[in-house]
């Protein structure tokens, strides 16, 4: 009898009466024994068929019958144990799954389970409620399972308080992103609508498989010199989407593997792409008018998980629950490598997806708003990112889960470093209100206020002096909506800045606008007034004309105003300070001589980032040219605005294409042009229109200097950006000749003189008179290269 009590237990009970107290507490014993055994549990109803009733007579200390549903027993789909809290996430290990989560602040926990099918109806299969007893240690929720997961995602279900002032969003409804998954699953077509038409579907997370494998082929770091990069911001999708990429899977990142020997081509040795972490490209999701298609998030600045791979970018999107994308993801690291090129993820940790109290609640804020979101008070968010929420990247919990991520980004998918969105940030004090939280220590001075810039900010530090990231690039975007610090970024010697101050010296010079020669001068020596200081190098700035937001360089020489009516926002966003000049003309259309000059300025622009000591950075489709029609705000365009077009690159090839091809390969055969530390006086002299006499007025639109070069021996490079052409006298070098190899104002082939070029000799010859003199003639907005040769008539 007491073996059938003991099974009724785990069934339905429709009526149990006893009369005897100690049976029942025998019955609740005989549970709670089960539990601490870590036993088979049952989780949910449909463990059982019901059928006919089955009415059991107990012996005479019953006096009430239960009445059964008749079990037709079927194996439980999970046995459910206690778990560990380490690690976080869901990790496959000794024939199950190991769940676990951080959450201080709810009071209860629920595990649910489902397929992917279901899943998108938004039907769970089973829920797994923690017991806060033996499912949870300290903050961490945790749960471990055994059974089938094929096809299965999960999420979690927390309780607690709603009280926006309080900085809580608790709501036991929701179903909540993991914030350790390691995929996310939803729409499977990137800008499909769910169903219905929802642009915002229910989430889910992958069920880690113990055998998933990927084929490295014993890829390794690649760990080049930071001071030989070159670097090329990419859009995945952008890169390949256009039809005429020709490629099986375009907008992929197996589309990009197809297309990695055009980078290889161009020079490119690491490629910087643009946010890959799961986001929802509809987000933004509207009718645009002026354009008659729907407005995207195309750039992914709004991170829904940062473990996760953007899903689809991949070839299979949701087939296998996120699986192909972590492996297409691989194969594209695995690919660059093997051509010698590292990749680089630009991460957001500045924001999430999650937008202010307005927003939608997918994981963090229905985790523990309160920890990782800054806050006021009164449970406000602080907005430091201009896009509603800031991350509180500095609380004890939120560093060490950006730690995590980078750690597996590294370890897992073998990149070779991260530029961070809005880094500075990641210097502001956490909402903890006092530096004890902060720091572990007291500190001396005013009270700490949310959001202050820290000196010494414990995420910062904490990243630099990590044994797996230290030994990476890490590359900051220097400043966030209130705060910029380029040249004084918190750097532990080994963080590099994006140089917003070499862009916007460089855009001044190159268009003749003057008082920028000096300031021009120390772009060209790798900014030694912003980094030298401070004990960095020339490396540590990543120097740019053009990148994702703002200007394509096409657009720089043919634009003075952005052109943003095709976003929608009656050109009100974007930047309006964009340094830019048309030429002469505005737009596309212009004269000939117009479109002469700019492709003029374009060569300028490009041989000043390739012979600038620091590391250059080329924009997606700026080496053939690539126009966005003046907008420089495309974050919305999901159209030709933004992809690749490598018919125009065909057509460039003989041209500009080709000008950048060979700009790159002199920076990476000329020693000089990738110095490791700032140029002295021993290597580098400054020169005017006469040699040695350079020209810093306010009105100097001239600049060169000479570069001694152990393997071209010398360079004499020159920048004529007045409206006027000049004829220089160039430094003596007895023995020697300056011989012509880049000038930007002859038309292709004849900007780059290579040894190849059918005609060089008699291009050479038209120089003689001149450099027989030792003089050049320079025409306005020009630049040049003269290598130094042997003096065969001396």
């Amino acid at each position: 009898m007491m073996e059938l009590v003991q099974r009724a237990s785990s069934c339905f009970i429709h009526t149990a009466k006893f009369s005897s107290p100690q049976k029942s507490r025998h019955l609740a014993n005989s549970s709670c024994k089960s539990r601490k055994k870590k036993t088979q549990t049952n989780t949910t109803s449909s463990n059982f068929a019901r059928t006919k009733s089955l009415v059991v007579r107990a012996s005479d200390e019953v006096d009430t019958a239960v009445v059964l549903d008749k079990p037709t027993l079927r194996p439980p789909r999970f046995q459910v144990f206690d778990g560990s809290p380490a690690p976080f996430g869901a990790t496959a290990r000794d024939g199950g799954v190991n769940f676990a989560v951080f959450s201080m602040n709810a009071v209860s926990a629920t595990l649910c389970l489902t397929t992917l099918s279901d899943s998108q109806d938004k039907r769970v299969m089973e829920q797994i409620s923690l017991d806060p007893l033996t499912n949870k240690t300290g903050d961490v929720w945790h749960v471990f399972l055994k059974g089938d997961f094929t096809e299965m995602v999960y999420g979690y279900k927390f309780d607690g308080d709603f009280s926006p002032q309080g900085g809580h969003y608790y709501d036991s409804s929701q179903l909540l992103l993991d914030p350790y998954a390691k995929a996310v699953v939803s729409r499977g077509e990137f800008g499909v609508l769910g169903p219905e038409g929802d642009c915002w579907p229910q989430m889910a997370c992958m069920v880690p498989s113990p055998d998933a494998q990927f084929d490295w082929e014993g890829d390794l770091p690649l760990k080049l010199p930071q001071r030989d990069l070159v670097i090329y911001e990419l859009h995945v999708r952008g890169f390949t989407r256009h039809d005429s990429s020709r490629t099986e899977f375009p907008g992929t990142y197996v589309g990009v593997v197809e297309k990695l020997d055009h980078l290889k081509e161009l020079g490119v040795n690491c490629i910087e792409l643009m946010p890959c972490h799961e986001f929802n490209e509809l987000e933004y999701y509207s009718y645009n008018s002026v354009l008659g298609d729907y407005k995207m998030n195309f750039w992914g600045y709004s991170t829904i998980n940062y473990f996760s791979p953007m899903i689809r970018y991949s070839s299979t999107g949701n087939l296998d629950c996120g699986h192909g994308a972590i492996n297409e993801f691989k194969l594209l690291v695995k690919e660059a490598h093997k051509r010698e090129i590292e990749v680089i993820m630009d991460v957001v940790f500045n924001h999430t997806a999650e937008g202010n109290e307005k927003g939608p609640t997918l994981s963090f804020r229905g985790v523990d708003n309160s920890v990782f979101y800054m806050l006021a008070p009164k449970g406000e968010f602080y907005n430091y990112s201009g896009c509603g929420n800031t991350f509180n990247c500095n609380h004890p919990v939120v560093r060490q889960f950006i730690l995590d991520c980078l750690r597996y980004w590294v370890t897992e998918m073998h990149v070779d470093g991260f530029r961070f969105d809005l880094a500075s940030i990641l210097t502001r004090g956490s909402s903890l209100w006092d530096a004890v939280n902060v720091y572990g220590h007291p500190t001396e001075g005013d009270f700490l206020t949310t959001g202050t810039p820290l000196s010494n900010p414990p995420l910062i530090d904490m990243i630099s002096s990590d044994p797996v990231l230290r030994g990476v690039k890490l590359l900051a975007e220097a400043w966030d909506c209130g705060l910029y610090q380029v040249g004084h970024f918190p750097h532990w010697g080994i963080w590099s800045e994006w140089n917003g101050k070499y862009r916007d010296t460089v855009r001044q010079f190159i268009k003749g606008t003057d008082g920028f020669a000096g300031a021009f001068a120390e772009c060209l020596c790798g900014s030694p007034n912003l980094y030298q200081v401070g004990g960095r190098k020339p490396w540590n700035s990543i120097n740019f004309v053009c990148a994702h937001d703002g200007f394509t360089l096409a657009d720089l020489v043919m634009y003075n105003d952005k052109h943003n009516l095709a976003n929608g926002e009656d050109n009100n966003d974007g930047e309006n300070h964009n340094n830019s000049w048309n030429c002469g003309q505005e737009g596309e259309f212009a004269s000939i001589s117009v479109k002469k000059l700019r492709k003029r300025q374009m060569r300028n622009f490009f041989l000043c980032l390739m012979v600038s000591q620091g590391v250059p950075m080329i924009y997606m489709g700026d080496e053939y040219g690539h126009t966005k029609g003046g907008n420089n705000n495309t974050y919305c365009h999901d159209n030709y605005i933004n992809y690749f077009r490598w018919d125009k690159k065909e057509e460039a090839s003989p041209d500009f294409f080709r000008f950048c091809c060979l700009m790159t390969q002199l920076r990476r055969e000329s020693e000089s042009l990738g110095l490791n530390d700032f140029p002295t006086a021993e290597r580098l002299q400054w020169h005017g229109h006469s040699p040695g006499m350079p020209d810093w007025s306010e009105a100097s639109r001239f600049v060169a200097f000479t570069l001694i070069d152990s393997v071209k021996g010398a360079l004499y490079i020159a920048f004529n950006t007045s409206h006027l052409p000049v004829t220089i006298s160039l430094p003596e070098r007895p023995g020697y000749r300056w011989e012509p190899l880049v000038d930007t104002s002859k038309p292709a082939p004849f900007d780059f003189l290579t040894d190849d070029l059918p005609e060089r000799d008699t291009a050479i010859k038209q120089y003689a008179h001149f450099l027989d003199a030792n003089l050049y003639p320079m025409l306005s907005y020009s630049s040049i290269i003269l290598v130094l040769s042997p003096d065969n008539d001396a």
